[in-house]
C-alpha cells in the first residue's frame, strides 16, 4: 500500500506542475493579433 500513496504523490506532484506551467503561460504570454488572409480558389467557390 505505500508504494501506492507514493505513486498517487508523486502523480499529483507531476498534476500539479502541468497545472501551474499552464496557468504561467496563460498569466505570463500575450499572444501577438495579426491579421490573417488565405486565397480560396474561383473553382471550390463555384463548386455546386
Amino acid at each position: 500500500m505505500p508504494s501506492l500513496f507514493r505513486f498517487l504523490f508523486i502523480v499529483g506532484i507531476l498534476a500539479g506542475l502541468v497545472w501551474g506551467g499552464m496557468i504561467a503561460l496563460v498569466t505570463f504570454v500575450e499572444p501577438i493579433p495579426r491579421e490573417m488572409t488565405q486565397a480560396i480558389p474561383a473553382q471550390k467557390l463555384n463548386s455546386r
